[in-house]
């Protein structure tokens, strides 16, 4: 518990902020939103991906166009059986990722090969790319145009902000969203403040 209220403290609030607005951007433009990961990580993808497509509903507004790619587990294993493991999310993304739409990588190590070829992907077709990660950033950091790293080398505590972390970005977002009005500019309400107090 002490380990993980000093790894809050040194968590990235403003970089945190930008991402919950490249977000809110995404969903203003009409473009989608792609999330995925390994293990742990992956759970985390299919979980943030569950609360941006329904704790943000707006009754009036548009809903967010949110793809967790880690949950279809036929084509997984058929990319990972019959090309490679580090083309199951790639592979994915070539026939649906647009230019301006939004990639979300999770990795703790932020070094896992399907997430960089994933990204490699991503960034060829024009996406903004995203990654959350851990230890030093890892080499996902060199291929993201926003990386948020969880100062920590314990896996477990990574897994656990990244979890705590996008429920902070869906809270966020869903107080833009009911404060949402069409002619104003898209701004943050202060939501993310409370991951301060953990």
């Amino acid at each position: 518990m002490n380990e993980m209220k000093k790894v809050l403290t040194q968590i990235d609030y403003s970089l945190a902020g930008e991402i919950v607005m490249k977000i809110a951007q995404t969903w203003q433009s009409g473009s989608k939103i792609f999330i995925f990961g390994n293990g742990g990580s992956a759970s985390t993808a299919s979980h943030f991906a569950c609360d941006l497509s329904k704790m943000t509903i707006v009754e009036g507004l548009p809903r967010l166009k949110v793809i967790a790619l880690t949950d279809n587990i036929p084509i997984m294993t058929a990319w990972a059986n019959d090309v490679s493991y580090s083309d199951i999310f790639a592979q994915q993304l070539i026939p649906l990722v647009e230019k301006g739409d939004l990639v979300i990588g999770i990795t703790g190590s932020g070094n896992s090969g399907n997430i960089l070829k994933a990204f490699e992907a991503a960034n060829a077709a024009g996406a903004i790319t995203i990654a959350l990660t851990g230890y030093k950033g890892g080499k996902v950091k060199a291929l993201s145009q926003k990386c948020l790293v969880v100062p920590s080398d314990s896996m477990q505590v990574i897994e656990d902000v990244h979890s705590f972390l996008t429920h902070a970005f869906s809270l966020e977002l869903r107080a833009m969203l009911l404060n949402y009005l069409p002619d104003q500019q898209l701004k943050l309400v202060g939501e993310m403040e409370l991951t301060k107090i953990y």
